[in-house]
């Protein structure tokens, strides 16, 4: 850059500049006398002056673009915070809308069931090809969670915790095979079992078999859990959407809609503690 400095271009260059900058003080000078625009020393300066002021407006708009262009950086650093302050906001209110949903369906079962113990948890993973609909919550033994807790959405029953992690849990829906779950009509107090198959699961449906010839099982009716297992009894599992006769052993079955919309879940509640829950665990 030095050997630049010493060059003739550089030199004539700084001449140049010079004679312009002495020029345009001269015109300043005389203009307050005679117009540039007058006789032959108008003509001889008037390019000097145009030349000025052009280098001039030329440094003044490369001035307002450089402001502009600060300007407009200090107002995109200002919109980038207010959007991260209300991404912020969003999900402070997301989260408080889910505690108090929580705490409603906390304090409705509560009045019904005082000895049950609850530990609210999110759905972090589920997994598409699952098409029996388990999922993984965020909550583990560190949370007081085991397995075979019962799982539930608000007040309808989801399925149980398959295993337990320090700080998550995987759950078995009631559409899965696994799950074989002592039921009654609440109409009618027929007993019957429901479980999950693969054909049954593609139609987000579970069986309720194991019923009596004579049972009055019928469509509409509310299916509950009866309190045998893993599960307390009253539970909300789902209802009745067609009853059939099984050809193979001349028994009745019916097919069962669970009311837990396993699809849409966010958030769940695990039942970690209730009244005989060690003796069913034990039957179970």
């Amino acid at each position: 850059m030095r050997f630049f400095f010493k060059t003739r271009k550089f030199k004539i260059g700084v001449a140049v500049l010079c004679i312009v900058l002495v020029a345009s003080i001269v015109v300043r000078i005389i203009s307050g006398v005679l117009s540039p625009g007058s006789g032959v020393l108008g003509v001889i300066i008037s390019p000097f002056e145009q030349l000025f002021h052009s280098i001039s407006d030329s440094i003044n708009d490369f001035s307002e673009k450089l402001n502009d262009g600060q300007n407009l950086m200090l107002e995109n650093k200002r919109l980038r915070e207010e959007l991260a302050q209300l991404r912020r906001e969003s999900v402070d209110y997301d989260e408080t809308v889910r505690q108090n949903q929580f705490y409603k369906d906390y304090l409705e079962i509560k009045e019904v069931h005082p000895d049950y113990q609850f530990c609210d948890a999110r759905v972090i993973a589920c997994d598409k090809d699952d098409p029996y609909r388990n999922f993984v919550i965020n909550k583990g033994s560190t949370s007081g969670l085991k397995e075979h807790d019962p799982v539930m959405a608000g007040q309808y029953l989801v399925g149980y915790i398959h295993s337990v992690g320090l700080t998550s849990a995987k759950v078995t829906t009631l559409l899965s095979p696994d799950i074989t779950l002592g039921v009654n009509d609440s109409r009618t107090d027929d007993p019957g079992l429901i479980t999950g198959t693969a054909d049954l699961a593609a139609e987000n449906k579970v069986k309720l078999y194991n019923l009596a010839r004579s049972c009055r099982v019928a469509v509409g009716d509310y299916i509950v859990s009866s309190g045998e297992g893993i599960f307390p009894a009253g539970l909300l599992v789902g209802k009745v959407d067609n009853v059939k006769n099984d050809a193979d052993s001349a028994s009745i079955y019916a097919t069962v809609t669970p009311f837990a919309e396993l699809d849409d879940l966010r958030t769940v509640m695990v039942i970690t503690s209730f009244s005989g829950q060690g003796s069913l665990r034990e039957a179970g």
